[in-house]
């Protein structure tokens, strides 16, 4: 495990967060868990993959699941719980990688390998972000990114004790529209340079 590299970054829609993680894991050379982690989850568990994508990062829907004696019937909970012990198996078994939210931060919380970030940005710049890679209004982008960045708020504070974006919960909280995604990229390679040489 020595030198295992485990970057968790959670990010505002818009903010460039999944590219910078992207770019993260090219740079270090190790796997990229985003969709990735889906179709692996949906191969060992000859579950659709359709199915997974659906409930991904997706609030437990309180009106129509229950939990009796322990067991939840929500398939929100049943997917994150997947992908969950999935992060987990990976960090413990030494393997290095770039998570995009999953609440990674709060599950790997205390792996030594662990560096955490939060990349938000200006609502302009992400929005004009959104219109592009969409191609969409600036009314139908800003309508799209508040109930993007509510459905992730809500995922996330369902499952963890610390707060979605929440400063204190991370190593890192870094305003991409101030550095882009390439000083987003350049700051966090720094940090876990220096955690490597520790």
């Amino acid at each position: 495990m020595e030198n295992q590299i485990i970057i968790a970054l959670g990010r505002e829609f818009g903010s460039g967060g999944h590219e910078a993680g992207q770019r993260l894991a090219d740079r270090f050379g190790i796997k990229f868990l985003d969709h990735y982690l889906l179709q692996t989850i949906a191969d060992e568990k000859s579950i659709d993959i359709d199915l997974l994508k659906k409930y991904d990062e997706k609030p437990k829907n309180r009106i129509f699941s229950r939990t009796v004696s322990g067991y939840s019937n929500a398939l929100e909970e049943h997917v994150a719980n997947f992908q969950f012990e999935y992060i987990r198996k990976m960090a413990d078994e030494g393997e290095s990688f770039v998570v995009i939210g999953r609440c990674a931060e709060h599950i790997l919380r205390g792996n030594p390998a662990l560096i955490s970030g939060f990349v938000l940005g200006n609502k302009d710049e992400k929005c004009k972000r959104i219109m592009d890679k969409y191609d969409l209004s600036h009314d139908e982008a800003l309508r799209l990114m508040k109930r993007k960045d509510a459905t992730r708020k809500s995922y996330h504070n369902y499952y963890c004790s610390g707060k979605w974006g929440d400063s204190r919960n991370y190593d890192l909280c870094i305003n991409s529209s101030n550095f882009g995604v390439d000083g987003v990229v350049d700051i966090i390679e720094l940090l876990v340079i220096k955690r490597i040489k520790q």
